[in-house]
């Protein structure tokens, strides 16, 4: 594509050794270092292109994934369900940068040290992976060669409803969605007269949560024990089994076939705005799984939510050991004289 075909968001170019900084939602760290194989791409202005200047290009990532310098962007951040900080805001920011001869020594001991905590992440989620594959599997083998009658989802399903009165001076828990299938996360706890102007409702254990902008893209969950009491805005349809098991309609929705039904009822051209219809998702017809079908992805969904428990409490302290670790390198509060 031409750089003048490019659509209106596309506007920022960047060269190798650049850092790229989500300017939305800053706290979920998405910051990446540009290498050759992205060098020819152009990104969206919702990132800020940073280039070393004085700085060795190396120890630029892991100053701006520095926590305090986190911290910093989101103080300056405005706005309330997506907080973003302006480019020109951001680079006006202040930092300690150490002499360029620690710059170097730092950068390659967290290039090393967090490879290994990295690869560390990859083993523990490369199970639930598979387990993920088993259960798309079982799901679509039985919509390609199940004996069960066709029937619309509307029959399958009920749509979930539990309006939220919001009240000033209470604290609310909204849920996100990432997408791809990579689940949810938990949003800052808000005040009532802070949380905006969209209708919300109450989650509980066992609901399927769809990203009404993005299910397209496979941005949806079950909710789990953890999401109880939490809220999600009217942009999010909430659904549970009627007939079947809610984990067998979240199992289908993950397979290649749910991905062709979540876009067929995802209408719109601009881009990636692409709002779900729930009614026509509601209107697909779909084979009714057999009761062994159903049983054996039920069971499948709950192992894998249990091991998710442990291994992604595991990942999280993994990934607070590797945040703690870039901070306190880049702040000097670990002795590297000496590192080769």
């Amino acid at each position: 594509m031409r750089f003048a075909d490019a659509p209106s968001r596309a506007r920022r170019k960047a060269l190798p050794g650049d850092v790229v900084v989500s300017t939305v939602r800053t706290y979920l760290k998405a910051v990446a270092a540009v290498n050759d194989q992205y060098s020819d791409c152009v990104f969206s202005t919702g990132f800020a292109v940073l280039r070393a200047r004085n700085l060795n290009y190396s120890f630029l990532k892991w100053m701006t994934l520095n926590e305090l310098v986190i911290q910093a962007i989101e103080a300056h951040s405005e706005g309330l369900s997506y907080p973003a900080i302006n480019a020109s805001a951001l680079v006006k920011l202040k930092t300690t940068v150490p002499p360029p001869d620690e710059q170097v020594t730092i950068a390659a001991f967290l290039d090393r040290e967090t490879a290994r905590i990295d690869t560390l992440i990859q083993k523990k989620t490369r199970f639930i992976e598979l387990l993920k594959e088993k259960i798309v599997a079982t799901a679509m083998a039985e919509q390609m060669y199940g004996d069960g009658e066709l029937i619309r989802l509307r029959y399958l399903t009920q749509i979930i409803s539990r309006p939220v009165e919001i009240i000033d001076g209470d604290e609310y828990v909204a849920l996100g969605l990432y997408n791809r299938g990579r689940g949810l996360f938990h949003k800052p706890p808000t005040l009532g007269k802070n949380i905006g102007d969209s209708d919300f409702f109450y989650v509980k254990e066992g609901d399927l949560i769809l990203s009404g902008q993005f299910a397209w893209e496979g941005a949806l969950t079950m909710a789990s024990s953890n999401e109880n009491g939490c809220v999600v805005s009217h942009r999010y349809p909430v659904i549970r089994g009627k007939t079947v098991p809610t984990e067998y309609l979240l199992a289908l929705l993950m397979t290649n076939f749910g991905d062709f039904l979540l876009n067929e009822s995802s209408r719109g051209s601009a881009g990636r705005n692409r709002p779900l219809n729930i009614n026509l998702l509601l209107n697909e017809k779909v084979r009714m799984p057999s009761p062994k079908a159903q049983q054996d992805v039920r069971r499948l969904i709950n192992l894998k939510a249990k091991l998710e428990t442990k291994v992604l409490g595991s990942i999280r302290l993994l990934k607070e050991r590797r945040a703690a670790l870039i901070t306190a390198a880049v702040t000097g509060q670990i002795d590297l004289r000496g590192e080769q």
